[in-house]
């Protein structure tokens, strides 16, 4: 902390005390607003009364008379304060404000010569005084660390930050709507999970004392929705929080919003139509610029064909082979066919959305059934998945497949990537109760994933999963 802004601290509770020495409480309690700003300012006629709050952002004397902005998250009005009409006490109350104090304020409204609609103040009430200087030109605060940090002045100071977390809430807003008029059920899953599964992720893990078990943070929903399939619900969806402990970026959050929506009696181009339509109706009501107008299928196999001359029965020291005379790095001899389809996964499918240089929605079919243990096999081609990712502008947005309802086969799937990843079956390694449920009999059905931040991203043009989440994990502050 600075010398100016220890001085500003002592200030500012000096005017605290000034203003109890006037028998007001300085985090005042509840105040009943006639409406908020914006619907005053809307509705504005010339001497009605009006009965608002929000928070002192500017303040500019003349003489005996003030003219301050008070603002709410749903707008901005003018204050004149003039002495004769507040009285003495008021004017008192006034000279112990400071700029990020939160106020009531009841008068008429009127406009003035320049035509801005103002509050003539009768009555000024303190609500609760701000002992924190906002930030030096708060009205525009560009420090990115402060900004994802302390997002509460984020917000205080940027109006068009603000904007963004309302369209985020009228997506999700948006995708239930969608769902539930399509009368799918919204349901909760756990959090915690025995064993991690669902998608490929490192978890978070935990311990939980009572029971002595170890648990982990959900990587994904997808084995416990299904158990729904199994038990009679048609048709379910989870707009849920999932968590990975892997690295950060513009794209990666450690936790992240995820909507699940489980289809009994579809497939994969089912799964395809509905995810057009649930972002389709999201843009709208976010009322985004995102250019949604041309929708593309591509084929994995064909770029992975076209771009190396990889097939999908290609032995790996032929993959490996290919890679490196296309001159794609790749260190040691011990990399496993499913890390080969990663790393070629990662070269190929941002490139796929950004083909003609346009951000129009992409959908990436006919993956690899090794890189798709949940996945049913292609009838035509068992070698690929009845399976696809979307991207728009290059970035994965949702992913979906035909799912996987043969236990045996399941069963067989989840012993292969133990052992693509040099494991034995181990107890715990693999989910026995999903595998029980699908004994039992699971309907054919369609599966899909969306990422709700990035879409959020998409939608509102933003370049950072940071941008979309209120408050983003940080490094520890030093």
């Amino acid at each position: 902390m600075t010398d100016e802004t220890s001085d500003l601290l002592r200030e500012r509770l000096k005017k605290l005390k000034a203003v109890e020495a006037l028998g007001m409480d300085p985090f005042g309690g509840k105040f009943p607003k006639d409406a908020a700003i914006g619907a005053i300012v809307a509705g504005f006629e010339e001497r009605k009364r009006a009965r608002t709050a929000g928070r002192l952002s500017a303040v500019r004397l003349m003489g005996k008379t003030a003219f301050c902005d008070l603002k709410d998250e749903t707008g901005r009005i003018q204050l004149f304060v003039k002495s004769e009409t507040i009285g003495p006490e008021g004017l008192k109350l006034f000279e112990a404000l400071d700029i990020g104090d939160i106020l009531g304020a009841e008068g008429e409204l009127f406009k003035t010569k320049t035509g801005e609609i103002s509050i003539r103040v009768e009555k000024l009430t303190i609500l609760a005084k701000s002992l924190r200087p906002l930030p030096e030109k708060w009205h525009g605060l560009k420090d990115v660390e402060t900004r994802y940090r302390q997002r509460y002045l984020d917000l205080v100071a940027n109006d068009e930050v603000k904007a963004i977390f309302k369209k985020r809430s009228l997506v999700i807003r948006s995708i239930r709507k969608t769902l539930d008029d399509k009368n799918y059920l919204e349901v909760e899953t756990p959090m915690m999970h025995p064993i991690p599964g669902g998608a490929a992720g490192k978890p978070f893990k935990t311990h939980h004392e009572s029971l002595d078990a170890d648990l982990y943070l959900r990587v994904a929903p997808e084995l416990y929705l299904k158990r729904l399939l199994v038990g009679g619900f048609d048709k379910v969806y989870e707009i849920n929080k999932s968590f990975r402990n892997e690295g950060v970026s513009t794209r990666h959050n450690p936790e992240f919003t995820m909507l699940e929506v489980y289809t009994a009696y579809a497939d994969v181009n089912d799964v395809m139509d509905l995810t057009g339509e649930i972002i389709q109706a999201a843009a709208a009501e976010a009322k985004t610029d995102a250019d949604l107008s041309r929708w593309e299928r591509v084929s994995f196999a064909d770029l992975m064909k076209d771009s190396f001359g990889i097939k999908p029965d290609d032995p790996l020291e032929v993959w490996t082979e290919k890679l490196k005379k296309k001159g794609v790095g790749i260190e040691g001899k011990a990399l496993s066919r499913t890390q080969l389809i990663n790393i070629v996964g990662e070269l190929l499918e941002p490139g796929a959305g950004r083909s003609k240089k346009e951000s129009h929605p992409v959908f990436v079919t006919d993956y690899f059934t090794e890189l798709c243990p949940l996945a049913k096999k292609n009838k035509s081609n068992p070698l690929l998945s009845e399976r696809f990712e979307l991207y728009i502008g290059g970035m994965e947005i949702a992913n979906g497949y035909s799912e996987l309802n043969n236990p045996i086969e399941q069963r067989e799937r989840f012993l292969e990537d133990l052992r693509e990843k040099g494991k034995e079956a181990a107890s715990g390694e693999i989910d026995e109760d999903f595998l029980t449920a699908l004994e039992y009999g699971m309907p054919p059905a369609g599966g899909l994933g969306i990422g709700v931040d990035r879409l959020v991203m998409v939608l509102t043009g933003q370049p950072s999963i940071r941008d979309v989440i209120l408050f983003p994990q940080m490094k520890r502050e030093k």
